[in-house]
């Protein structure tokens, strides 16, 4: 996500800050390369114009040139700018109305319509404890209404049943009803898309609309399509009056330039974004943490955030007391490796810790990715029990074994046996520690001890 806007932006920014005291001219030739970087994330030129003109008056005037780290004064503008172009602040869904309250999901076909609803139905039950119900309204696409019946079996939210050869408008009054007698909470109209937008499908869209009364209208947007995606956001907006956007395939556009470009052009906060096939994998968009990605600051909250919601809290004190016994073993370690991948994998997690960001491509260059934890999860699962238990017993031909049925190379095996060597002798010094050595090197806390 905004990987290679990201890289060009710290590049320029380690150039600023590198520098002692900045001139016009550096601040002129950094406003230059930022524009370039922007452009080349797909980012309207409107936006970057906008954003340029704003930096620049900010970062030549008095209070960055007499102070005492100008360079860094430079990054905080730039941050800043990048948070007001990407919506300022969270903006929460609007749920205040008599329930059920309606939202009404359009988009073109294509966009993840259908799988953003289940996933916006599934986010809303886990973390605002709604009672949810899902319909589909999209009767032009083929087995569109069963798409969204299995997402909903999947992720255990009631959907509308299925009758063939209603039109939309008879979908939608029937599932108003529906709601309001089940007394749900909340019912999500997944309306039909198309391959572009036409005059007979947004007639349709405003009929829902109007009678439906939708509190929240989103248009599902898909970020890969990039300087279309705003255009499409544009065009619904004038037709419907959207109140938010929800940006999906995030994880696949590098560059980014939709989402630094819809809030700013169309008013309406982005407010969610897919970031994975998973149902799982759905977040509110927070525009400060965006930015202090983009600008390799990190994004700390969302990791503890994300960390809390994989991690069983029974498992992770179980872990905390096998560590300060020193009885950390290989089944342990594939546990670890699971909930790194449950976590979005190592990629993933540097971008959220500060200052780590930059080390993505180096361990790239060395392995260290989401193949190689696929690697070393089935090196483990290639081993017996007692093995897993006592790695003391892998001679050559347990290790012969194990690369053969885990597909990897012996030396693969090998290595892995040494980090966990590492990692078994470095867990029996904090056994030993007392408890004051602990509390002294904060290891107590890690361990989640009081």
């Amino acid at each position: 996500m905004f990987e290679s806007l990201s890289n060009n932006l710290n590049k320029i920014i380690d150039k600023i800050t590198s520098r002692g005291l900045l001139s016009e001219a550096d601040i002129d030739q950094a406003m230059r390369e930022i524009r370039v970087a922007l452009l080349e994330a797909d980012v309207s030129l409107g936006v970057v114009k906008e954003i340029i003109t704003r930096i620049k008056e900010e970062a030549k005037g008095e209070k960055v040139i007499k102070s005492i780290s100008p360079g860094q004064m430079v990054v905080k503008i730039v941050h800043d700018e990048l948070v007001k172009i990407l919506g300022n602040k969270l903006a929460p869904i609007n749920l205040s109305t008599t329930p059920p309250a309606v939202i009404m999901m359009v988009g073109l076909q294509g966009s993840g319509k259908t799988t953003s609803s289940a996933k916006l139905a599934l986010w809303l039950k886990q973390k605002m404890h709604k009672n949810v119900f899902l319909a589909s309204l999209d009767t032009m696409r083929p087995a569109a209404k069963e798409q969204l019946e299995t997402l909903a079996k999947q992720v255990n939210i009631a959907s509308l049943p299925i009758i063939d050869n209603e039109s939309a408008l008879d979908i939608a009054k029937r599932a108003l009803v529906s709601a309001k007698e089940s007394i749900y909470d909340v019912v999500i109209l997944d309306t039909a898309g198309r391959l572009h937008i036409d005059e007979e499908l947004m007639q349709e869209l405003l009929e829902i609309k109007k009678l439906s009364n939708p509190i929240e209208t989103i248009l599902v947007a898909d970020s890969l399509t990039g300087q279309d995606a705003v255009n499409i956001a544009k065009k619904y907006n004038e037709d419907l009056s959207l109140t938010s956007v929800i940006l999906t395939r995030i994880d696949g556009d590098s560059r980014g330039g939709a989402a630094l470009s819809i809030a700013h052009t169309t008013g309406c906060p982005i407010k969610y974004i897919g970031v994975g096939e998973k149902m799982s994998e759905f977040q509110e968009f927070h525009p400060d943490r965006i930015a202090s990605r983009i600008l390799g600051m990190g994004d700390i909250v969302s990791l503890v955030e994300q960390a809390t919601a994989t991690i069983d809290q029974d498992e992770a004190e179980k872990m905390a007391a096998k560590l300060q016994k020193g009885g950390f073993d290989l089944n342990d370690l594939l546990s670890q490796l699971r909930n790194l991948k449950k976590m979005g994998g190592i990629g993933s997690m540097l971008g959220m810790i500060p200052g780590l960001g930059k080390l993505k491509t180096q361990l790239a260059g060395a392995n260290i990715n989401e193949d190689g934890l696929k690697h070393q999860e089935a090196i483990i699962l290639s081993m017996t029990e007692k093995e897993r238990h006592n790695f003391k017993l892998m001679n050559g031909s347990r290790r012969k074994r194990i690369a053969l049925g885990a597909g990897v190379q012996v030396s693969e095996v090998n290595r892995l046996l040494n980090q966990f060597q590492e990692m078994s002798n470095m867990m029996k010094k904090f056994g030993k520690m007392d408890q004051k050595s602990m509390a002294r090197s904060g290891i107590a806390r890690l361990l989640g001890k009081k």
